[in-house]
């Protein structure tokens, strides 16, 4: 097992069997790396050997911005932000870098897709933290049918 591989019991839908919270789930490679999302693959073409569950890092803002005009069940304004996953002084390959919203004041992830909740504050360089979000939109506000899609996500809160 790697340093970065965890040996903790996950689904094929990458939900812990345990019960507990989901896994941010990224791939680790023969050759090192890792990358989010996963692949079967490296960039690099080497195999996948392991993941890394990305709740056990803090990552730094890259950049962020907020939308002010989003799809229907999204909610308005939406601030999000591109992460870069600070993955120890032993990792050596290419960044690991995620897109995602900012999480509401009003809890850990924060409310559903439609919660008037304060977003937190962001800035480039802050450090941030994911967090499970059972709801990143409203279902059946789109036009798909609500069971053919995940409504969960992680979204990123500012570590103090």
């Amino acid at each position: 097992m790697s340093d970065h591989e965890h040996d903790d019991a996950t689904g094929s839908d990458g939900e812990a069997s345990s019960g507990d919270e989901p896994t941010f789930e990224a791939a680790e490679y023969a050759d090192g790396t890792v990358t989010y999302p996963p692949h079967t693959v490296s960039p690099n073409g080497a195999e996948r050997v392991g993941t890394v569950d990305l709740r056990e890092y803090e990552a730094r803002v890259v950049t962020w911005t907020t939308s002010t005009a989003t799809p229907p069940g999204v909610r308005e304004p939406n601030t999000l932000a591109i992460v870069e996953f600070e993955m120890g002084d032993d990792y050596d390959g290419p960044p690991v870098r995620a897109l995602g919203q900012i999480a509401d004041r009003d809890g850990e992830g924060g409310g559903g897709a439609g919660a008037d909740g304060e977003q937190f504050d962001v800035d480039i360089g802050d450090r941030v933290e994911p967090v499970y979000a059972d709801e990143l939109r409203e279902p059946g506000a789109g036009i798909r049918e609500p069971e053919s899609q995940d409504w969960d996500g992680f979204r990123f809160r500012p570590v103090e």
